[in-house]
Parts: C-alpha cells; sequence; structure tokens
C-alpha cells in the first residue's frame, strides 16, 4: 500500500476507529464529566455540540491531521482565488462571491467579479423592491392600468427551486408584507395546477428560472402557464407577466418574457449553490432587500470563519470530518436531519440535492474508481413529527444512521412556551438516541411495577434501547435571516470538505444527465406505444395507453 501521507492518515483513521469501535457513547461520558463541553465548539452564533458523536481526543486528532493530508485549506484557497477547481467542466466555483459585501481585491475570485455580483444584485433588488412596492404591475388593460402583484410564481427545479423554496418557508414571518410567493417545480402539472387554483392572472407574475432556458421541467410548466395567462389575458399580456433568470436571451425573446425582468447567472456558479443570486429574486420578493441582504451577511460570516479557523475550531470542516468518519470508519452510511423548528421543514429536501448530487461521486478527480464510500443519504423531517413516525427505528432498529438536531431558543412565531417544548424534546432524544435504555434499566423499571419474574424478562427486551447513535446538535439563538444564511453555508462547506477528503468533485453532476437524455428516446414512446413494439418497454406501455383512454 502507498506510504504518502493521504494513505497513511486514513491508515490511522481505520485504526483508531478499530480499536474504539466497541466503547460506547455511554462509556465515553461517564469517562469524562467535562464531555459535553470539550466537544461543543461556537462560532459565527452557531453552537455545534457534537459530544455525542462516537469519537474521542485522540480520533479526532487523526481527523485533523487527514484534512491537512488531503491538502483542505489549499482546495479551499484555490476555491477562493477562482482557479477552475470543477475540473470536468473547466470552471471556476465561486458561489461564496454572491455573498461579499463590497468589492475588494481579496474577495473571492478578485474584484472583477465582486463588481459583477454587486451590480447584478442591485439590478435583482431593485426590481424585487418594485414587485413589492406595487411600482411592477401587470397588464394594463383598456388604458386603465394594470394591477397590482399579489402572486409570484417561481418556475424551476433543482437548485432553482429548492433553495429559495426552503428560504421562503423558513423565513415565512418576513413575508406579510409582500405578494404571495408560490413554487413550481413538478413537471406531472400538480403544483401549477395547484397555484393557478387561487391566482388571478392580472395579479400574477411568473418568473422562469433556468440558466439554460432550455431546462425540460420548467419548460413545461412555464409553456403551461403561458398558455394559461395568454389565455385569460391575451398574447399581449405575457411580457408584463414573466420575468426570467437565465442568459439565453434569444430563448427569452423568442417566449415573450419582459426585457426589463432578465437577469443572469454565471457558469461559475452550481444550481445547488445559486440562490444567493438573481435566482434568489423570489425569496428577495417575499422577504425585501434589508432581510435578504441580511441572508447574505449570514453566509458571508460562515465564509469568513470556515476560511480562516484551525481545524478544531471550524464548524464546517469539523461536520465534514466528523461524517467521513461515521461513514467510512463507522459504517453508517445516512444522515438524519431532524429539525425542531417548523419552518425548516423543507430544510432536509434542500440538503438532499445539495450533499447527494454534489457528492453522489463514484469516481475520483482522476476518473479513477473510489475505494471508499462518499456521500450519505440524507432523509429527515422536522423533529417533532419525526419522533411519531420513524424515530422508532432510530431508537430501536437495524438500520445504520448519524443525525444532526436543528435546535432554535426563540420561537419563530412568537409562541416560547411551545418553543422550550419542543427544546425538551430535541435534547430528550438526543439523550436517548446517544446513551439508550439498558437491559438492567428495563428491568428494574418492570420490577417496580410488581411484574411476575417472567412478564418482566419478556417486556425488558423489548424496552432495550441499544443507543450509541451519533447525534449532532446545531444550535442557534433564533431563525432569522442572517442565522438561515450562516446555516446553508455551514452544510455548504462542510459537503465541500467532504470531497476534498475523497477527492471527488462536488460540482458536477453528471448522474442527472443520463435519465434525462433517456427521456428524449422514451417520450414518444408513451405517446405512441407502436413505436417501440420490439422494445422491453411495449407492454407496459401498452397497458399505460389503455387507462389513459
Amino acid at each position: 500500500m502507498s506510504h504518502d501521507p493521504l494513505n497513511l492518515a486514513w491508515r490511522a483513521l481505520q485504526a483508531r476507529a478499530n480499536e474504539t469501535r466497541a466503547v460506547t457513547l455511554r462509556a465515553l461520558r461517564e469517562g469524562d464529566p467535562a464531555r459535553g463541553k470539550r466537544f461543543a465548539r461556537e462560532a459565527a452564533g452557531i453552537y455545534f455540540d457534537f459530544s455525542r458523536q462516537r469519537i474521542d481526543d485522540d480520533g479526532l486528532r487523526l481527523l485533523t491531521s487527514l484534512a491537512d493530508a488531503a491538502g483542505l485549506r489549499a482546495r479551499i484557497d484555490a476555491m477562493w482565488r477562482g482557479d477552475a477547481i470543477n475540473t470536468t467542466e473547466g470552471r471556476a466555483v465561486l458561489h461564496t462571491a454572491l455573498r461579499v459585501p463590497a468589492v475588494s481585491d481579496s474577495a473571492p475570485g478578485g474584484a472583477d467579479i465582486a463588481r459583477q455580483v454587486l451590480a447584478e444584485r442591485e439590478r435583482m433588488l431593485s426590481f424585487a423592491e418594485q414587485v413589492r412596492g406595487g411600482h411592477v404591475k401587470g397588464h394594463s388593460i383598456n388604458g386603465n392600468g394594470g394591477s397590482r402583484i399579489t402572486t409570484v410564481v417561481n418556475i424551476g427545479i433543482g437548485g432553482s427551486d429548492l433553495g429559495p423554496a426552503m428560504a421562503v418557508e423558513a423565513l415565512h414571518p418576513l413575508t406579510h408584507d409582500a405578494p404571495r410567493v408560490r413554487f413550481v417545480s413538478n413537471v406531472d402539472g400538480t403544483d401549477l395546477a395547484n397555484v393557478l387554483e387561487e391566482a388571478d392572472p392580472a395579479g400574477t407574475l411568473f418568473i422562469v428560472a433556468s440558466k439554460t432556458f432550455t431546462t425540460q421541467e420548467t419548460l413545461a410548466n412555464a409553456r403551461s402557464a403561458r398558455a394559461w395567462l395568454a389565455g385569460k389575458l391575451g398574447e399581449a399580456a405575457v411580457p408584463d407577466h414573466f420575468a426570467a433568470v437565465s442568459t439565453n436571451a434569444q430563448a427569452m425573446d423568442a417566449f415573450g418574457v419582459n426585457p426589463n425582468y432578465r437577469f443572469v447567472m454565471w457558469d461559475w456558479v452550481g444550481g445547488r449553490y445559486s440562490m444567493w443570486s438573481s435566482i434568489g429574486v423570489s425569496l428577495a420578493i417575499a422577504i425585501g432587500r434589508e432581510r435578504f441582504l441580511e441572508f447574505l451577511a449570514g453566509g458571508h460570516e460562515m465564509d469568513e470563519h470556515f476560511r480562516a479557523a484551525p481545524w478544531d475550531r471550524n464548524l464546517p470542516a469539523l461536520m465534514g470530518l466528523l461524517g467521513v468518519w461515521n461513514i467510512d470508519l463507522l459504517d453508517l452510511p445516512t444522515l438524519a436531519v431532524l429539525p425542531y423548528d417548523g419552518r425548516l421543514k423543507r430544510f432536509p429536501a434542500y440538503l438532499q440535492q445539495l450533499d447527494m448530487e454534489s457528492n453522489g461521486k463514484s469516481v475520483d478527480l482522476d476518473g479513477k474508481p473510489v475505494s471508499i464510500s462518499t456521500a450519505p443519504v440524507i432523509w429527515g423531517e422536522p423533529g417533532n413529527n419525526a419522533q411519531h413516525s420513524f424515530f422508532q427505528m432510530l431508537h430501536q432498529g437495524s438500520p445504520r444512521v448519524a443525525v444532526d438536531f436543528l435546535v432554535p431558543a426563540r420561537s419563530s412565531s412568537a409562541n416560547q412556551a411551545q418553543a422550550e417544548l419542543a427544546i425538551g424534546n430535541c435534547l430528550a432524544q438526543a439523550e436517548a438516541l446517544a446513551y439508550g435504555y439498558s437491559l438492567e434499566q428495563a428491568r428494574a423499571e418492570l420490577m417496580a411495577r410488581n411484574l411476575a419474574p417472567e412478564r418482566v424478562e419478556l417486556l425488558a427486551r423489548h424496552k432495550v434501547h441499544a443507543g450509541n447513535r451519533p447525534v449532532s446538535i446545531v444550535a442557534f439563538e433564533r431563525l432569522d435571516a442572517r442565522t438561515l444564511g450562516k446555516l446553508v453555508a455551514l452544510y455548504e462547506h462542510k459537503v465541500f470538505t467532504q470531497s476534498v477528503l475523497w477527492g471527488i468533485n462536488a460540482f458536477d453532476q453528471w448522474g442527472v444527465e443520463l435519465g434525462k437524455k433517456m427521456c428524449e428516446e422514451v417520450l414518444p414512446w408513451v405517446r405512441d406505444p407502436e413505436l417501440a413494439a420490439s422494445r422491453p418497454l411495449s407492454a407496459l406501455l401498452q397497458q399505460l395507453k389503455s387507462w389513459r383512454e
């Protein structure tokens, strides 16, 4: 085996994992009464408690050595310089530039990139404020002046939907003075049908979010929305009711997008990293200029922390390192993300794309097969609801899982008493998952109820909780725009950290393309099954056709 520093670091970690695999979290806690304080970090207003992770001081030291051996610091610097670290597409990766507060030579990608970002940001924010203030109006009918925009419909998919949709939900208390903002993504037409049921065409603005203006699902929904609007108000109304975030001017011209309602994207921004850009125009309309700038400021604050802090104090790096420990050394391939604030109910879905589309790779930067597991399977729901659905499996089932809890100290709904009930549930579940409930405890509980000995033995085995589930708690004061920006950037940089440790490219997504390309071949068969008479799909296509008829 190679003796280069990276391989040596991996081998040392594997040896330590083998040595400590049988040590339980309960034993770690009992052996170190100060563990709750020593294995926690605070930075940028985020408190990260990883005392319930199955790691000790030596393991943590070896993880930080892995970061050094993998060249994490150099990779961060390369990203900030604007090097083409997206090697398969020959592109820089500069979503951090979208969050800069001002032009400077030290900004990601340099001063010229910062100038472009700030100019486009101002155009977008001015438009958002005009929509919020009623200055952007619908089509004028009979010279009577257009209607105020009361509904904004973002039409996109993937990164053009998940981020803004999550953020608008998370920051709902900030949206009360704005038009209603709705999101349409699914190609089957149900999202759009639901939105149009309650939309007034005269007061509806559609925003088509597609960098190329060719995304199949987005264009299908956009064309249906256009047909609905033109059918209600006439073709001449289309430009007053359609904006877009795209670089394809010719396609926008053909569609009828208002020339003044167009915003750009850059090829150095991946879709899942783009809501900080004009892709976030629907979010800016929902929460307003000042709050959107606070959202950017939160992301920028986490950027500065990630770039400068040593690994053992660096929240994104620590999260990434601990994730690698769980996935590759403890064989825990899934991560449940469980927010104890209902406003964050779309956060797990957002992280699914961020993490699994970024790091769901099986070849390294040189195109060679990876020898270790990469992205975890991300899943989750708001924690309190999840307690009554899949927590039974977390506590007593056999699947292998690590857990992230997200919890605010203050209520997002001015109901602090219930927020404290949620906090209590969160902390209790973290303790139970980590430390469990032993057979001896279960026996003692049942014996105190004076049950027959044979009944005690039977029930006690059913009441055991093995514990030893690794848990991290991400705590913060309140869920506001700045905090949401910090949380999103925290997980962005965690994902990047892991990609460096695994030696993969987090910024391409070739796996998304194959099924979409094959759809071009399959779609004609769906419409006319006779075209696929000799294909294995023929019987299924005929059955679907019979039901449609």
